[in-house]
């Protein structure tokens, strides 16, 4: 079975798949939220797939439930659960790195075939390509500062700094470590995992949608 858990607003429920980063759909309750997670199997798998994975035919069990935050209800994943706080061992920081970097190779390869005005969303709006683009390269600031780490926001398609700044984030977060929970203030990279790569996916997938 695949381990689950909720994060609860009051607005939106979030559910993910504790050890596949970016696996992560939301809905209007917990079963809702649960039914999306399976709907993308179809688009988790070739993630997956790309980091020499492949995904377990079972189906879902709810291990854990935590409660969300003005965050959550907004639409992005923010609660800390108790499976964040979980030792990484070497194997589970090689699974998460190359998780993390199918990701954003699957968020490339979707802006490279797309074009730069996208289709508008369902309420008519949604940013473009190259703004999507940079706010995503901006959103992994603010991430790398949960980390403890500094850095500056590459330009976009200065491939040398993007990759740079990916593997300094991927460093910190898959390395193996003894669990438990972070300094003041700062994120564990299980949680920190799980944002990233939902983040990522979350506009690649948005970007595959307003392609078409």
């Amino acid at each position: 079975m695949i381990e689950v858990g909720l994060e609860l607003g009051t607005k939106k429920v979030f559910a993910a798949a504790i050890d596949w980063p970016g696996w992560c759909r939301a809905g209007r309750t917990a079963d809702l939220a649960v039914e999306a997670l399976g709907e993308y199997v179809a688009r988790y798998a070739p993630v997956a797939t790309r980091a020499g994975l492949a995904l377990p035919e079972a189906g879902f069990t709810v291990v854990e439930e935590a409660p969300g935050d003005s965050t959550t209800d907004f639409g992005a994943p923010s609660a800390r659960r108790p499976s964040d706080l979980r030792p990484m061992s070497s194997a589970d920081a090689a699974r998460f790195a190359a998780l993390l970097h199918a990701a954003w190779d699957t968020l490339d390869a979707v802006a490279a075939t797309a074009p730069e005005e996208l289709r508008p969303g369902p309420r008519g709006g949604g940013r473009n390509r190259d703004t999507m683009l940079g706010h995503v390269l901006g959103a992994e600031v603010v991430y790398a500062r949960k980390l403890g780490l500094r850095v500056q926001q590459p330009a976009l398609r200065d491939w040398g700094a993007i990759r740079a700044e990916r593997d300094l984030l991927v460093g910190a977060i898959a390395v193996p470590h003894a669990g438990g929970p972070p300094a003041e203030k700062m994120w564990p990279p299980r949680q920190t995992a799980r944002r990233i790569a939902w983040h990522v996916l979350d506009h690649a997938w948005e970007m595959q949608d307003r392609i078409t």
